[in-house]
């Protein structure tokens, strides 16, 4: 997911992945929350603010179910090394 960097309020970066309809948004202390279900004309308009904090606040955080995450981390995605470490997806199972 592209991350569009911001300084409106406490946040500090949002992106959109169409596909799956999942808005990020990420906070100055380095917390993040993935919002399900959110249309492409909710992005557009969210991330065409003038007032992206004050939009946030009116009409995201509290119409779409949000999972917290941390900032720089993709959302269904495991932190890397942690592959080779433990192995992962595509390895044979003998091989672990």
């Amino acid at each position: 997911m592209e991350m569009k960097r911001i300084n409106a309020g406490k946040l500090r970066a949002i992106g959109y992945d169409a596909r799956e309809r999942v808005l990020r948004v990420e906070f100055d202390d380095g917390s993040a929350i993935d919002h399900a279900g959110v249309g492409s004309e909710v992005w557009r308009r969210f991330s065409t603010s003038g007032a992206a904090w004050s939009f946030y606040r009116d009409n995201i955080e509290e119409e779409f179910a949000g999972k917290r995450g941390r900032a720089g981390v993709s959302p269904g995605k495991r932190p890397a090394g942690l592959d080779a470490l433990f192995g992962g997806p595509g390895q044979d199972a003998d091989k672990r």
